[in-house]
């Protein structure tokens, strides 16, 4: 039988490919360190966890919801935005999801005809791409400057006809990177002057550190608001990655065809996963205050040491959010021989057990992501263990 041509041109997800081939190799008993894949080793807040065991326990969550979330959860999202960015969206105006990226996947059906181009500035998570593709859209990178920002001018360059939309990223996945507010604004307004949607994916927000502040696209101009849909979920914040619950917000008339989709695509989100959001958004954040000093804590100590490994350089300099260092190893793999950054992660994980995820994947040959989402004893080993395989290959190269 032959596949769809949509399908055959649709890359793996290289974190989840590198995440399997980990765990395979731990379930096989060797010590794999998987800095590979972006989730929180936190556990769910107990009052989270209560939420969901209560619908359980009262027949809540037994029962099939409206496609597009409930009204609870709809109203409890809504106020939690407006208390965050002082931003009303009606619950009418959002759509919850199997989780962020299901939210992302269902805008791209909604919006892209065949050949409508989406602007994706470097580096970019690995997803975006390829979900863009199965929607019959066609992805393109826009160029950064060396820090990894990029301007209107940019964007501009970039422009055609068929140009239907941009995916604006802040704080940054796979760099850390945030962008001002006089960026956003500058970005925010081109995309309205070219009638251009902007996709704000701003699951991170509540991930800064060391006095970063963090602006959304929704504190800027309400009146730049019908060209914005806002991407956002329960997994980095709450450290729910397992439960699947995300959320588009945006224009109305969007959010309906997306409801559309996704009432013949999957019934709805997962009854007891919204129960336990309802909590996340309404209860007590002090959790979140906690799980982010974790995280600071663990970037103010791992940075200097990655940045310090031969031929390491960290062109956008210390991350300002998300939990990911994004070196440039160009120059490593020079002293190492290795062809290229796939096949520098893939020596590091067959013989240093340690899991990266190559620059490729996100837009940028010659980089590479690491995670500093787990425990600081597993980071510091993580770190021997590379600095261990830098050594060695250097050497290797000098006989």
């Amino acid at each position: 039988m032959e596949l769809s041509r949509k399908v055959m041109q649709v890359q793996p997800s290289a974190t989840l490919k590198i995440s399997a081939t980990a765990k395979q190799m731990m379930a096989d008993g060797v010590d794999v360190i998987n800095l590979g894949i972006g989730e929180p080793d936190f556990q769910t807040p107990d009052n989270i966890k209560q939420a969901a065991i209560d619908s359980i326990q009262n027949g809540q969550a037994s029962f099939y919801t409206p496609a597009t979330g409930l009204p609870a959860l709809k109203q409890a999202i809504s106020q939690r935005i407006e208390a965050d960015h002082h931003y009303h969206f009606d619950p009418n105006q959002i759509v919850v999801t199997d989780g962020a990226k299901m939210a992302l996947f269902t805008l791209f059906q909604v919006i892209l005809n065949p050949d409508d181009e989406v602007l994706l500035p470097v580096p970019y998570w690995v997803s975006y791409s390829e979900q863009v593709k199965l929607a019959g859209g066609v992805p393109v990178e826009v160029s950064t400057d060396e820090q990894l920002r990029f301007t209107a001018a940019d964007l501009e360059a970039q422009r055609t006809p068929k140009t239907k939309a941009l995916v604006l990223n802040s704080p940054q996945n796979p760099s850390g990177l945030v962008f001002s507010r006089a960026e956003l604004t500058a970005i925010v307004n081109w995309a309205v002057e070219h009638d251009v949607l902007v996709i704000a994916d701003e699951i991170y927000e509540k991930l800064l550190y060391n006095g970063n502040e963090f602006t959304s696209v929704l504190e800027l101009d309400d009146a730049n608001m019908d060209h914005v849909v806002l991407i956002n979920g329960v997994s980095k914040a709450y450290s729910m990655t397992g439960w699947r619950i995300g959320y588009a917000a945006g224009p109305q008339t969007i959010m309906a065809k997306m409801g559309v989709v996704l009432g013949h695509a999957a019934s709805n989100p997962a009854a007891v996963s919204q129960y336990a959001a309802i909590e996340a958004f309404s209860g007590d954040q002090s959790s979140v205050e906690t799980m982010r000093q974790g995280f600071e804590a663990r970037l103010n100590e791992l940075y200097p040491l990655i940045e310090r490994l031969p031929g390491f350089k960290m062109p956008a300099g210390k991350p300002a959010g998300a939990f990911y260092l994004f070196p440039d190893i160009t120059e490593a793999l020079r002293l190492t021989g290795y062809a290229d950054a796939p096949a520098f992660v893939t020596a590091v994980l067959l013989e240093a057990h340690v899991g990266l995820v190559p620059g490729e994947a996100f837009g940028m040959p010659g980089c590479l992501r690491l995670s500093y989402a787990t425990d600081i004893d597993s980071l510091r080993e993580a770190h021997r263990r590379l600095q261990k395989f830098m050594t060695e290959k250097i050497a290797e190269q000098a006989k």
